[in-house]
């Protein structure tokens, strides 16, 4: 299973064709909480395809069936990625699945690109917000080429980070957060793209999506860089991608592994910060492969509240 950025890709664009937030920066506990005592865990739409290509199926042949276990599995919410939400919404509906949140790719490292790509994603935002309450907005920029060894120039940085900024700064007029979401290739370089990223622009404008084991994983699996990122940035993550792996090989389940989410989790009440939660657990090459997607995403939404209870409170 091809575990680099390039797949999240293709399979969010192919789940489209099949189917022919006043957030606060810093301190985002109204997402999580919301007045409820039932602690909202959602989930991406990237490891319900990669479980199902698993098992030989197609996840958006039929988002109806699709939704429909999402739901059994216990998710209370849906990320999906893509501009074409249209299909999706009436079935996320029916399902009671909410839509708190929205991923989408941009191309910002060119300044040819970028206001294209910022009106691209402004869009998009606005169909999720009307349709279905969207409030936050996930981008990954891309990279030069995707799975490729290329490298941003300063020039690439500086003009992506502010391109970022315009972005942020044209959601939040919307009543909407973006959210910078990163891979590994972000953390090559002495993480440079990926701090650029976060000191480059204004936390007012732009948050941070912290996908833990990208981060980990980027950083050549390492929980002091990732603890050392939420030292830096913590007050600024607004939602939270969750991930495990066992020896440094992604598990089939959330639950127990190589990075330390009760830990995780402490520190981000300490500072008041409680993210939206959206389980990515995806398999790879070489995960376990001893159940089905449902089950195993039941396993997994079970974990989740009780690592995160604290944010329910």
């Amino acid at each position: 299973m091809v575990n680099q950025g390039s797949s999240r890709r293709e399979f969010l664009r192919d789940t489209v064709l099949a189917a022919g937030l006043a957030a606060v920066p810093g301190g985002m506990d109204t997402l999580a909480r919301a007045g409820r005592s039932k602690l909202h865990v959602a989930c991406n739409q990237y490891p319900w395809g990669v479980f199902y290509q698993r098992e030989g199926r197609d996840f958006g042949a039929s988002l109806d069936s699709g939704f429909a276990e999402v739901k059994a599995s216990g998710i209370d919410g849906f990320e999906p990625g893509g501009e074409q939400i249209e299909p999706m919404a009436p079935l996320l509906r029916k399902h009671g699945l909410e839509m708190r949140s929205l991923y989408v790719n941009s191309t910002l490292h060119e300044a040819a690109q970028a206001d294209k790509s910022i009106a691209e994603v402004v869009a998009a935002a606005q169909k999720a917000r009307e349709l279905l309450g969207t409030r936050i907005i996930v981008t990954n920029p891309s990279p030069i080429r995707w799975g490729g060894a290329d490298n941003k120039t300063d020039e690439h940085l500086r003009t992506q980070a502010a391109a970022m900024n315009r972005l942020g700064a044209k959601l939040r007029q919307m009543g909407l957060t973006l959210a910078y979401h990163n891979h590994d290739i972000e953390l090559r370089n002495a993480a440079r793209e990926f701090h650029h990223m976060m000191v480059g622009t204004d936390p007012a404008n732009v948050t941070l999506c912290l996908d833990a084991h990208w981060v980990y994983r980027g950083a050549g699996n390492s929980q002091v860089a990732l603890f050392d990122v939420l030292e830096l940035y913590g007050p600024r993550v607004t939602e939270l991608h969750l991930r495990q792996s066992q020896n440094n090989l992604w598990t089939e389940v959330f639950g127990p592994g190589d990075i330390d989410y009760k830990r995780l989790a402490g520190h981000l009440l300490k500072i008041g910060v409680r993210p939206l939660l959206v389980l990515e657990q995806a398999v790879e090459n070489g995960s376990p492969n001893t159940m089905n997607v449902v089950e195993a995403f039941k396993k997994s939404v079970a974990y989740t509240r009780e690592v995160f209870a604290g944010f329910a409170a």
